[in-house]
């Protein structure tokens, strides 16, 4: 059935987008959207395209404006729609000629320059399989930015915007020289963007985002290239929420990260980013037909996220099922109450800030044998909640070379070799006492299992009872050490009608822990250096394009490959010890993709049909079980995934200027198999169960696996223009909770049973429509010496019609109530997507 539905696919199925570029993006500029509207990726004259097959005929240029890409760019983005369905670490982007992906997860860091569109415009982004000149690539995107000072466009630009998103104001300014006489190009660009409370209730937005660049042209072949660029930013963060409180606050938005404090609101989950880069490109032209680049690039920066700690009291959060009123549906009486109170009263739905003040005030204790000093006794007010900062301190170095040559009239010789070292730095400080006088460093969950173990409850037994104050580490305090390096090869032939290619890569990666304080309860297994954890990877692609004209264009493209696991996935629980999974395996990928292309100058279409599967993942999940009554590591293994799917991209000109755009996306994303997992206590070693996870079927989560978009633009030879264009996503589902997918949960029940399948079956959102509309009108200016200046207006309305209820992802809760088989005791959680929001800039361009 799956090979006929591939097959199909490249016939008739249309298909969808790449929602990674938007997420470069803080938002939407005139040239965006021009760019958008014009998809002039590669236009061909008459006089260029020749029937004769004695013509060599244009290769299928990767650069070209994708307008599959740019649709599903600008219109998928709000159902958070996930290329392909593939996890985030299967993209890949580079800048300036260093891989930008952290080593420690394959996530692309797309924080460090937020807020910098208009020095990272110049892209050239590919999909799938197909040839690059800079990389080997990866199954989703391949991307690569050139933010060299010299490849900027030169002006000066000061730009203003305002929106109701996540921030409201944004000020920015961008200076470019372009080369001058000596040799020498500028760029100085940065942006301040701020919002006191964004979309969402108790959300907030402060950023500041700089870039320098600096180019020097070497004789005529060579050119050194610095740029240095971050962008620190402070953010009151959303939280997911579950339907119960959603309806009681008569809102989707509800969020449960915040309070008011002295009639103020406050976010108890604030998040601060800065990881600055600085990136040393140099291009060397060796003759005509050789170049080789050279680029070293350095990141040093933190990454904190804030949380509350509580020792000895209650759960502070105010969404808590024991807080709820469908935790007291016996008590008809209790039940009405709380569902009254919390409906009406806006303060008892969120964070209770002057409690936690009352309670650590009036929370006066002595603390014995202080900081391991033997009759060390320290009376104070000790606080039974704090706020805490989750730090992790990054440093990474990256190096990257690569070589691009031709052999003669029909061959390019394209190779590279890559290095990446990367350290984190994870570790606790206290953030907030919250009206205390200090905090002790000890593990209260510990604590209730080994009340008269001493040494086991300490999370340092270095030193024992140490007493905490503000920016004090406490917790856990460990290093991930990270090292990657590759080489790989791409031959590319090209003929009159027919370019085939072939490529290989090997890749070795390294990771270790290194613990940095002793555990009490892993003393032998939580301080010093882990074992080293060492993969070798290989990688090989190739594929053929039958080039029919200059416009026409049919190809096939297919892979296989190995990745390492993230160390994240091998270690059980980093906080605490050294301990990995056993059996630790590289993830194995195959992918196969083909397609018909045409550019002409009145019509772009791109069709796709891809089929990939994904072998043995890992993962580890870490939550509290309430049938073994302690905290857990859900060790994952033979996690295995089918993708297949079609995609489509249409671009035609249907006067001059009048333009039809629509992307389309149809896909299957399913957990291929039964996955196996391992269940260890936290504050143990000793294995709980070993089970099988029933899992064969269900669905890749969080992304629409069917999403539409068609629209219209039109260009005015006046300088303005406007577009609308109506969006449709379906077959969306949210992340299960293994635990529900096991035998023992479901012991004694028929498959006809309705108990069964409120257990079992995976939850499916509803499908959505959305409507986008677009404007935009551009003033020429020039002054008595005919210099060219612009005043450039913009404005965007998304989801027009204000849908409040498309949900963009969710989760069901890990934890389960097996001995009641109550699904609704702890009930799914739900991010929804944003309603109506609008989006207006100026920009004064000379």
């Amino acid at each position: 059935m799956m090979k006929k539905l591939f097959v199909l696919s490249l016939v008739v199925l249309p298909v969808f987008v790449q929602g990674q570029e938007m997420m470069m993006k803080d938002s939407l500029t005139l040239e965006d959207l021009q760019l958008a509207v014009d998809n002039t990726a590669i236009e061909l004259d008459d006089d260029n395209v020749s029937e004769s097959s004695s013509c060599n005929v244009a290769s299928l240029l990767t650069a070209g404006r994708d307008p599959f890409l740019n649709a599903a760019s600008f219109n998928f983005n709000i159902a958070r729609f996930r290329m392909r369905g593939y996890s985030a670490d299967l993209s890949s982007l580079y800048m300036n000629g260093i891989p930008m992906n952290n080593a420690d997860n394959g996530i692309i860091a797309f924080s460090s320059w937020s807020g910098l569109n208009d020095v990272m415009r110049s892209k050239d982004v590919s999909v799938g399989f197909a040839p690059n000149t800079f990389c080997f690539g990866e199954p989703g995107t391949t991307t690569f930015i050139d933010a060299r000072a010299s490849k900027q466009r030169r002006q000066t630009l000061v730009g203003y915007s305002y929106s109701n998103r996540s921030y409201q104001h944004r000020i920015s300014f961008t200076h470019n020289t372009g080369f001058n006489s000596k040799g020498w190009a500028f760029s100085l660009s940065g942006s301040y963007r701020y919002a006191t409370e964004g979309y969402v209730p108790g959300t907030y937005y402060y950023s500041s985002s700089y870039h320098i660049g600096i180019d020097k042209r070497i004789g005529n072949n060579q050119l050194l290239s610095v740029i240095v660029f971050g962008a620190p930013t402070t953010t009151g963060r959303q939280g997911a929420s579950v339907n119960e409180m959603q309806l009681l606050a008569k809102t989707n938005y509800y969020n449960p990260y915040w309070g008011y404090q002295n009639g103020k609101k406050r976010n108890a989950n604030e998040s601060f980013i800065h990881q600055p880069y600085a990136i040393l490109t140099h291009d060397l032209r060796l003759n005509n037909t050789t170049s080789l680049v050279t680029a070293a690039g350095v990141s040093i920066g933190q990454r904190i996220n804030t949380g509350i700690d509580w020792y000895n009291a209650p759960d502070p959060r105010p969404d808590y099922y024991k807080y709820l009123p469908s935790y007291y549906q016996s008590d008809s009486t209790l039940y009405q109450e709380i569902q009254e109170r919390l409906s009406n009263d806006e303060n008892a739905r969120q964070i209770n800030w002057q409690r936690f003040y009352d309670v650590n005030r009036n929370s006066f204790e002595t603390v014995h044998d202080a900081n391991g000093i033997k009759g060390n006794n320290i009376a104070g007010k000790r606080s039974n909640y704090i706020v805490e900062n989750r730090v992790n301190d990054s440093k990474r170095f990256v190096f990257n070379s690569t070589i691009n040559t031709s052999v003669g009239r029909h061959l390019a010789l394209i190779a590279g070799l890559e290095y990446q070292l990367q350290i984190n730095h994870y570790y606790k400080t206290v953030n907030d006492l919250l009206g205390g006088d200090f905090y002790v460093n000890l593990n209260q969950f510990a604590q209730s299992e080994y009340n008269t173990n001493q040494n086991a409850i300490q999370n340092d037994i270095t030193h024992p009872n140490r007493i905490l104050y503000a920016n004090n580490k406490f917790g856990y305090d460990y290093n991930m050490h990270i090292s990657k390096g590759s080489e790989w090869m791409q031959l590319l032939f090209k003929f009159n009608h027919i370019d085939f290619f072939v490529a290989g890569d090997f890749s070795f990666t390294r990771f270790y822990r290194n613990g940095n304080v002793r555990n009490g309860l892993f003393a032998d297994n939580s301080f010093g250096k882990s074992v080293t954890n060492t993969f070798l990877n290989g990688a090989v692609k190739a594929g053929i394009t039958y080039k029919i004209n200059g416009r026409n264009y049919f190809f096939v493209n297919g892979s296989w490959l190995t990745k390492a696991p993230y160390m994240e996935d091998v270690f059980i629980s980093p906080a605490t010890r050294n301990q990995i999974q056993t059996d630790i395996s590289s993830k194995e990928i195959q992918a196969a993709e083909a397609g018909y292309v045409l550019n002409a100058p009145a019509a772009k279409i791109r069709l796709k049909g891809y089929y990939t599967t994904i072998n043995r993942g890992m993962d580890v999940l870490r939550f509290y079980h309430d049938e073994f009554k302690c905290f857990v590591n859900y060790s994952l293994k033979n996690i295995n995934e089918v993708h297949f799917g079609s995609e489509l991209g249409v671009d035609i000109k249907l006067s001059k200027n009048v333009s039809f755009n629509a992307a389309a996306a149809l896909g299957r994303y399913y957990y291929n198999g039964r996955q196996k997992a391992i269940v260890t206590a936290d504050n143990t070693t000793t294995i709980l169960e070993e089970t099988t996870i029933y899992t064969n079927g269900f669905r890749v989560a969080s992304t629409p696996q069917e999403a539409y978009s068609a629209g219209l633009a039109y260009r005015s030879q006046h300088n303005w223009f406007i577009t609308a264009t109506a969006n449709y996503f379906d077959q969306s589902w949210i992340s299960f909770n293994p635990l529900r997918r096991t035998t023992s949960t479901v012991d004694g029940l028929g498959n006809d049973d309705k108990l069964f399948h409120s257990i079992i079956d995976q939850e499916k959102t509803l499908p959505r429509f959305t409507i986008d509309a677009f404007a935009g009108y551009t003033l020429s200016l020039r002054n008595r010496h005919k210099k060219s200046k612009a005043l450039v207006f913009y404005a965007s309305v998304n989801n027009l019609l204000d849908n409040q209820h498309l949900i963009s992802g969710g989760y069901e809760q890990l934890r389960f109530d097996a001995a009641d088989r109550d699904v609704n005791k702890f009930p799914s959680k739900y991010y929804h997507a944003f309603g109506r929001m609008y989006f207006l800039s100026t920009a004064f361009i000379f």
